[in-house]
């Protein structure tokens, strides 16, 4: 494939210069001057991405349904619902994505060439491996967003995204986009080198950082996605251990007594809970888009998927009594949300109206690297079901309103009659009688064998569905899958997204390509 150059003069946007006429006329050289180690850790506070994907992810997904144009949205909410190539320069659009990624990778960068200026002593060995986990991060949050699924036999036919290594002293750069396949092999070059040297100690404030098991958390994931199983495995060790009761969140005991949404939300997420790892705060609209507010409610998690896909449906994760998020379920039926995402609004001019939408979200928790777990136990070479089932049945438990010592584990008996009596669901999907909780796999380089194997890769899919949901992780499943479904549009034929769909690799922003860069590819 031909290496696609640019000349990126977005990207050096991320050295915080004062306005855009400056950017034009100045090479950029107002950078904080690093004199010592007591620097490095203020600098990586700015390594962590301020805009996430949450939301493009969501849209994009089988979480959401068109309920109808007498409801509100918004213009990117429904470009993302239509897999169109989205034009504003929102927090939640790619524009803001890509500019927040790119702003955490140059701050990792510098402190990274600070600490090769002083010979990276052994009293900053902490912060590189922090900045390292940062630099590899926002690099895998942009790789998911902007490129297709990891496939080993076809990735180096894809595009990647610009692996910023260096801090730039030119106004105008070239960068590659590469393909994907060196995307990944330098996002696991960052990790591998990183996770070592990650410290715990060298955090006042544990959860606002990759500590140790939020990094290897995010290594869990990332190797799920990258098909390394056994990395998946080993780096999920080290955050669950083979005692899950002490990490997992307990839905009944932390949720039981709760009936305020303020008291739910800051509980879910609470810095103190075990199973938080990593607590982000983000400019985003997405607790608005997705949470229990009465605004933009056309695209939304409506009843037919509440009821028929998601939380209020019976299936193999109901055995000890169904879930405790159900309970909590706030009453906007477009929506259906879990309260899970704070949302505050900052306001720079209060007679106008006019601020900042925040959100303070949980991007890793042990719940999700559980199910990481379980899934690379199933497709791993020793294809340990049972292995996975005892994770599965651990999500279980935990998750459901009957206590732990009451109820059965599931077997994989009963998980075998319940997905083999079930119909696959057809890509179009045009009436609710349509809808199944079985799905056609169509994984990207590697296989699932039917039987026990794909019974046991479906219920770990749909668990992944109910923890991520508001959080757009559905979304990668899907690629990662090649899971072929559809959105419905109110007094419309529906629109069905095809396994080898190129709009699985969302368009990256139109100031970037208007810049030179090479679009993703187009039907």
């Amino acid at each position: 494939m031909k290496k696609n150059i640019i000349t990126l003069t977005f990207i050096t946007s991320l050295f915080a210069l004062a306005s855009c006429s400056d950017f034009l006329d100045t090479v950029p050289d107002n950078r904080i001057d690093i004199d010592g180690a007591d620097k490095f850790a203020p600098l990586l506070v700015s390594a962590y991405p301020t805009k996430l994907p949450m939301l493009m992810g969501e849209m994009s997904s089988d979480n959401v349904m068109d309920n109808g144009a007498q409801f509100d949205d918004m213009l990117l909410q429904e470009q993302l619902y239509l897999w169109e190539d989205p034009t504003g320069n929102d927090d939640d659009s790619p524009y803001g994505l890509w500019e927040a990624c790119y702003n955490a990778i140059a701050s990792a960068n510098q402190a990274l060439e600070g600490m090769d200026a002083l010979g990276n002593p052994d009293n900053v060995k902490a912060q590189r491996g922090e900045a390292l986990i940062c630099r590899a991060y926002s690099h895998f949050l942009l790789a998911n967003i902007f490129c297709m699924p990891y496939n080993p036999q076809t990735a180096d036919q894809h595009l990647g995204i610009p692996y910023c290594k260096t801090t730039e002293k030119e106004v105008f750069v070239n960068y590659e986009r590469g393909t994907l396949a060196q995307t990944y092999e330098q996002i696991a070059a960052d990790i591998e080198e990183g996770l070592p040297l990650i410290s715990d100690a060298s955090y006042s404030v544990l959860k606002y950082h990759f500590n140790k098991k939020a990094a290897n958390a995010f290594a869990a994931r990332f190797y799920l996605y990258y098909q390394k199983w056994d990395q998946v495995i080993e780096c999920a060790d080290r955050v669950i251990g083979n005692n899950p009761g002490t990490s997992l969140r307990h839905w009944e005991e932390d949720f039981g007594e709760l009936s305020l949404v303020s008291d739910v939300v800051s509980q879910y997420t609470s810095e103190k809970k075990v199973a938080n790892l990593l607590i982000s705060t983000a400019f985003s609209e997405s607790g608005y888009v997705t949470g229990p507010w009465d605004i933009y409610k056309r695209y939304g998690h409506g009843q037919e998927i509440y009821k028929h896909q998601t939380i209020d449906t019976y299936g193999p994760w109901s055995v000890r009594g169904g879930l405790m998020m159900a309970n909590f379920i706030i009453s906007v039926l477009q929506k259906n949300p879990f309260p899970k995402i704070t949302t505050f609004f900052e306001y720079t001019d209060k007679a106008n109206n006019i601020g900042y939408a925040h959100t303070v979200v949980v991007p890793f928790t042990t719940d999700e690297t559980i199910l990481c777990r379980a899934e690379a136990y199933v497709l791993s070479s020793q294809h340990n079901y049972e292995k996975a089932l005892e994770d599965i049945n651990n999500w279980i438990v935990y998750h459901s309103v009957i206590s732990e010592d009451e109820g059965a584990d599931l077997t994989l008996e009963a998980l075998n009659s319940f997905y083999d009596a079930l119909p696959y669901e057809p890509a179009l999907v045009n009436t609710v009688a349509d809808r199944s909780l079985k799905k056609k796999l169509n994984p990207e380089g590697f296989t699932v064998n039917a039987g026990t194997e794909e019974n046991l890769i479906q219920l770990i899919l749909q668990l992944r569905r109910l923890e991520g949901l508001q959080e757009g992780l559905r979304w990668y499943d899907l690629k990662r899958y090649g899971i072929e479904f559809s959105h419905n549009r109110a007094g419309n034929v529906p629109i069905v997204l095809t396994k080898d769909d190129p709009r699985r690799a969302i368009q990256l922003p139109p100031d970037v390509i208007n810049a030179g860069m090479k679009a993703n590819p187009r039907n």
